[in-house]
């Protein structure tokens, strides 16, 4: 169902075929293990047994005199340049951590650290290679949790890592990377009026993006230095522009051919195997194929930061929020670089808060180096937000609906950052929600219902297409942007509206580095809206050298020539009049063949989007089990352009929200090894854990976007953890705080209640 209804136009609301689907059903599309060369080695990765610890030396003698093992690499086969920071399109990392994540060189700052690669004549030869890999390792105390990393006195994982206090840097040694500061209004003045305050701690586990496949790299350096790579990734420029730096290769060198990606929702945006297949290939003269294990993919990749967050919101006696101060920490990984500032501009992006600060903490423990994961930061600090959102709505005795719509963000509301939002949906999300027939449904014993909203303020970035007439009509539509969920269509969609084509007379394509301008990063939630912008623009660059052909083919000046809906015709004569497809029938007469082209970088009027969900859930109290009833997520998509894709962003969003909710977490030891490291240990939601999931899509078109997109991907998954625990506490009388809410802290919760 749809809010509003896109009436005026033909292509885009509508739902074609999934361009992509058909190869994808029948098990054609080609993933990156699929890839296969002539010649070529199989690698595997040597990969830390601790969580913290220096390398006192490798000697890899035993491994390289091993029948069948044609190279090995270590971190000492990288060059040496200097430092740099570097822009993944989803964070800045440093040069030198990248290089350390890929291959540790002086020490190893989680278990599962690449210490060495290996490439031999198959992948067994190279399995036994690694354990004739010997490391000389001095093993230090690990700390792998946040606040346990920021005491005094904490084991340091980097002794180069320094604070950065408010932009400043302290020079002091320390876990604590950098701590950022927003502020609005007065604070304390605002607390002083509030008739009812609330605050509270929380704190949420690591958890993985879940994506089935794993990472892989298949790579070959001839001889001339061009290095081509072969890889799922979510950004092929991206990973080109990751690799040249790691490697100090020109990127004019460096081809990167993106594969088929079985999931990715930003894990798939560093690199970790690319280099050292180059690296293995660069030494052998044979192309070399390395593929993660799944242990591999849960220890050595980047999960979302587990966090500890205090928030602290007042109320007047009228119901409206005079103040709010939020304290979050959240765990990088072995290196500096978690979202902070993502969630800081996410905290309290759903209200109109006069008063307010925001200090957000970026730490290392030994964990693994976070990563993006769909909305990265958002969703923690929606889970603290919308929990104590609730418990004052409660206690002022008003509809937790009713007091999110009084106090919810509009155009011209300025978060607590400085950004004063253009036209919004937030108000209409909510609405939305609450006019949901699920709002309404009688609940049993032991039911509970909840509600929560949050925000995602999506990313532009620079996108690049082309596109080729071909004379029967159709068109061949080049893109560099990673088709992780759609995009393809979504973008074909928006390029056959402007030339009044069908979405099936256009022919996507995701190409290589080598044959697409430069694309940023899949991420962000930008694809629809920037590749999608610049296929528009494309599009007009088509229709205008389509007009100058008509006029060519009339033989009159082309300002008497004019196009609407899929036809060009003559301003005065009615007699010339032709159809997009019958002039490019007549393309050969006129100059030969039309290609068009575009390029966009839209960082402002990205449009940011909210979303809101409804959940009912049933709990057990005698195991703690939370059962999901029913689950209803709103979302304002500005304009939907394919309603199905949108739909189904929302619903793996939610579903991924449900299992963050209740049963995923990193479960580590002491000694900082992870012991759960499989899916039948690491538990992600199946369908019999889930209801139908409804969706209801919003549509506030976007300002800043022809068509008025909005991205979609990330939204959905920030409010769910809020509204299950809103859901739990109705049915239970309990509020719980961390995440996730195992049944064995559910029973502990109703003990405690019980207990008194």
């Amino acid at each position: 169902m749809s809010t509003t209804e896109g009436a005026n136009y033909k292509v885009i609301g509508t739902r074609p075929i999934r361009h992509d689907g058909t190869d994808k059903v029948l098990g054609r599309a080609v993933y990156g293990g699929d890839v296969r060369l002539p010649g070529m080695l199989y690698g595997q990765v040597l990969r830390s047994p601790h969580a913290h610890a220096r390398i006192r030396s490798i000697d890899v003698s035993k491994a390289v005199a091993l029948p069948g093992v044609r190279a090995v690499t270590t971190a000492g086969d990288f060059p040496s340049t200097a430092d740099k920071r570097m822009d993944l399109g989803e964070g800045v990392v440093s040069l030198k951590y990248l290089r350390d994540n890929i291959l540790a060189s002086d020490k190893v700052v989680y278990k599962g650290q690449a210490v060495a690669g290996v490439a031999a004549v198959d992948l067994h030869i190279a399995e036994e290679a690694l354990a004739l890999i010997q490391v000389d390792y001095e093993v230090l105390s690990p700390v792998v949790e946040v606040r346990q990393a920021m005491r005094e006195g904490a084991p340091l994982l980097h002794e180069t890592v320094t604070t950065k206090e408010l932009g400043e840097d302290t020079g002091r040694k320390s876990n604590i990377a950098s701590h950022l500061r927003h502020t609005l209004g007065d604070l304390a003045a605002g607390f002083a009026s509030a008739a009812v305050v609330v605050e509270r701690e929380f704190s949420t586990a690591t958890v993985h993006q879940g994506y089935i496949e794993p990472h892989n790299a298949t790579a070959t350096w001839s001889q001339d230095g061009q290095l081509t790579i072969w890889t799922s990734t979510q950004g092929a420029f991206t990973a080109r522009d990751q690799v040249a730096a790691v490697l100090d290769h020109p990127v004019s060198k460096i081809k990167v051919v993106p594969q088929e990606i079985g999931g990715g929702f930003g894990g798939k945006i560093p690199v970790y195997l690319e280099p050292v297949a180059a690296l293995l290939s660069r030494k052998t003269g044979h192309p070399v194929k390395l593929i993660m294990t799944r242990p591999d993919v849960f220890q050595s990749t980047g999960p979302t930061p587990g966090s500890y967050i205090r928030v602290k919101m007042g109320v007047d006696q009228g119901g409206r929020l005079v103040a709010a101060e939020a304290y979050m920490a959240f765990e990088a990984g072995g290196f500096p670089g978690a979202e902070i500032g993502a969630g800081a501009m996410c905290v309290f992006a759903c209200y109109y808060i006069p008063n307010a600060q925001v200090d957000v903490y970026d730490v290392v423990v030994n964990k693994p180096k976070s990563a993006p994961y769909r909305a990265p930061c958002a969703p923690q600090a929606a889970f603290a937000v919308e929990i104590v959102m609730d418990e004052l709505a409660e206690k002022l005795g008003m509809d937790p609906l009713d007091f999110r719509l009084k106090n919810a963000a509009r155009e011209g509301t300025r978060r607590v950052d400085g950004v004063v939002f253009p036209r919004i949906g937030c108000v209409e999300t909510l609405e939305a929600i609450k006019n949901h027939p699920n709002y309404r449904i009688p609940l049993e014993p032991n039911q509970g219902r909840g509600v929560a909203i949050g925000y995602w303020f999506n990313i532009g970035f620079k996108s690049s297409v082309s596109a080729s007439v071909n004379e029967d009509g159709t068109v061949n539509l080049v893109e560099g942007s990673t088709d992780i969920g759609g995009t393809r269509t979504s973008i074909a969609m928006q390029f056959a509206e402007v030339l009044g084509l069908a979405a099936e007379d256009i022919n996507p394509s995701v190409v290589d580095t080598n044959s697409v301008g430069y694309t940023d990063v899949t991420g962000g939630s930008r694809v629809t809206y920037a590749t999608g912008w610049a296929a528009y623009e494309a599009a007009q660059d088509v229709k205008a050298q389509m007009i100058v052909r008509a006029a060519k083919l009339w033989e009159v000046p082309a300002d008497q020539v004019e196009f609407s809906e899929g036809v060009f015709f003559h301003k005065s004569d009615s007699s010339k009049r032709l159809n997009f497809k019958e002039l490019a029938a007549k393309l050969d007469q006129t100059g030969g063949p039309v290609v068009g082209s575009a390029t966009v970088k839209p960082n402002t009027g990205v449009g940011g989007a909210f979303a809101a969900n409804i959940v009912d859930v049933e709990v057990d109290p005698e195991t703690g089990k939370v059962q999901v009833l029913r689950f209803t997520v709103a979302q304002d998509a500005g304009k939907a352009i394919h309603p199905a894709y949108v739909e189904g962003q929302m619903q793996g969003g939610s579903v991924q929200g449900i299992g963050w909710a209740l049963n995923e977490e990193y479960f580590y030891t002491e000694r900082g090894e992870m012991a759960n490291s499989s899916y039948l240990d690491y538990r992600i939601p199946t369908a019999l854990d889930l209801p139908m999931i409804d969706t209801v899509i919003v549509e506030v078109p976007n300002p800043g976007h022809p068509f008025g997109v909005r991205g979609v991907g990330e939204a959905p998954i920030v409010p769910p953890m809020a509204a299950i625990a809103n859901a739990i506490y109705g049915a239970t009388g309990v509020r719980l705080t961390e995440l996730p809410m195992r049944p064995d802290r559910v029973v502990a919760a109703l003990q405690a209640q019980a207990a008194g």
